[in-house]
């Protein structure tokens, strides 16, 4: 009977020597399975397992795509991941594929341009969602805009009465509003640098905040929402400049303020808490709770093409706001698939949450591993993954679908203040009190560019969604232009 036992053992090993195949279940980031199991040799690499995921997805046209095993990507064939992790070829292996960007971005290398003109330090730089044109705001009490052309000062915008905290495109590219520390806002005609009437008012202390609602919802862009110090969101219309709602029901600071893909607005307050908005009326839908201090940043998984609307890598450019509108909504509905919007938040007790506040409003996960506060959260263009900056001096990779903790990126000697993602999701920026720049490799998890070149601490980051350069302020008041 043994004899026989050894004799069925061996033949089964002779037979998968024979074929060298392992059993395997893909699955989307999500975790749903694509089709039943199958056995998969043990020679197929990345490129073969391309083939096989556009062909049960029927794609007419390749797409590429990244998989990982338990959250590490498989870069050689599958049998030597086995070998090397000493993973038992018995159990079914689940492979997640990740869709990839189709284009990608060049790191950026140099310095294209130094440019002054602020006479006190940069406090916000964002770029339009086109990506051609770039604004500022500084504690000069003023906002420039940038003609990135020729990369020198096009106008130097002047009405604010304080330092200028937060500057903010409509995703239709068409209004730039900036918020003080006076607590006012101003609307800016982009023709000219000059206010389009008085500042808003109605805030009592400092804007801490703003963002616009989703060109997908309602194009042209009117209407924004502002954060503040006094604890209360003001809901504006950017035509008529009146404040449409108020927000109300903090008990402390707003520090944070998202208006999301699916209408609502988010608002994340030294409170502990964050409160979920609706937007005809103002009401307050839903409380999430969680965090046992303040709340500093907000980040939802769908930010970049809310940001960018219906704008992306191939510059087309746009008959009408309905067409607009159209592009911005395809573009939104792609990247959003069939998964709930997601939320996470980045405190002052050195933890994060993720949260689906559509579903529950409890938090799916906590992510926790920061020594410090929290300073900034970013999901990444396509979702998949989180950044986090901390006082800590690290930045920190989490999986965007499940919060797990997957890299900490070490090299800043101090907090790191901003991060900014690429258009395609494969590099990191962070910009850092130590006066640095630095760019990380999302697949090798490491340093891929150091960019020194600042003489003081760098406030503020933003990578253009087009991809083509990045801008960069700080205490030094220059500007900073620096490309692949």
């Amino acid at each position: 009977m043994a004899e026989t036992m050894e004799v069925e053992v061996e033949a089964a090993a002779a037979e998968r020597e024979a074929t060298n195949s392992v059993i395997c279940q893909l699955a989307d980031p999500e975790g749903n399975p694509l089709g039943a199991a199958l056995y998969l040799p043990e020679n197929a690499s990345p490129k073969e397992l391309n083939q096989v995921v556009n062909k049960l997805l029927s794609n007419e046209e390749k797409l590429p795509y990244a998989f990982y095993i338990s959250d590490e990507e498989l870069v050689v064939q599958l049998g030597s991941y086995l070998e090397k992790n000493k993973v038992s070829v018995e159990k079914v292996l689940t492979i997640v594929y990740q869709p990839q960007a189709v284009f990608r971005i060049r790191p950026v290398t140099r310095c294209s341009a130094t440019i002054a003109g602020h006479t006190e330090a940069v406090l916000s730089v964002a770029f339009s969602p086109d990506g051609r044109q770039l604004a500022s705001g500084s504690g000069d009490t003023t906002v420039r805009l940038w003609d990135l052309n020729t990369q020198t000062p096009l106008f130097t915008c002047q009405g604010h009465r304080n330092w200028v905290l937060s500057v903010a495109w409509s995703p239709d590219g068409k209004h730039l509003v900036s918020g003080s520390k006076a607590g006012e806002l101003i609307c800016w005609d982009l023709q000219t640098g000059k206010p389009l009437g008085n500042p808003l008012t109605g805030h009592k202390k400092w804007i801490t905040g703003i963002s616009w609602e989703p060109v997908h919802l309602s194009a042209p862009c009117r209407r924004f929402v502002s954060a503040s110090k006094d604890g209360d969101a003001r809901i504006w219309d950017v035509i008529t400049r009146k404040c449409l709602i108020c927000l109300t029901g903090h008990t402390l600071a707003i520090t944070c303020v998202k208006w999301g893909g699916d209408g609502v607005i988010y608002t994340g307050s030294q409170d502990c808490t964050i409160k979920v908005w609706e937007t005809t009326q103002g009401k307050l839908i839903r409380e999430l709770k969680g965090h046992g201090h303040w709340v500093n940043s907000l980040a939802l998984s769908t930010e970049y093409v809310l940001r960018s609307g219906a704008f992306d890598h191939t510059n087309k450019h746009f008959a009408s706001p309905e067409e607009m509108k159209k592009v911005a909504l395809e573009r939104y509905n792609k990247m959003r698939g069939n998964a709930p919007e997601r939320l996470v938040s980045g405190s002052d007790d050195f933890t994060m949450f993720l949260w689906e506040p559509a579903v529950s409003k409890h938090p799916k996960t906590r992510m926790t591993g920061h020594q410090q506060l929290v300073n900034h959260v970013y999901f990444s263009p396509d979702g998949q993954w989180i950044a986090s900056a901390s006082f800590d001096k690290s930045v920190k990779l989490w999986n965007g679908t499940t919060g797990k903790f997957v890299a900490a990126f070490r090299g800043h000697v101090g907090p790191v203040y901003q991060i900014s993602w690429s258009a395609d999701s494969r590099l990191l920026l962070s910009g850092s009190k130590d006066s640095t720049l630095k760019v990380w490799d999302i697949r090798t998890k490491k340093l891929k560019q150091d960019l020194p070149g600042h003489a003081d601490e760098v406030f503020a980051v933003d990578w253009s969604p087009d991809g083509e350069k990045v801008a960069s302020g700080g205490k030094d008041r220059v500007l900073k232009l620096w490309m692949g």
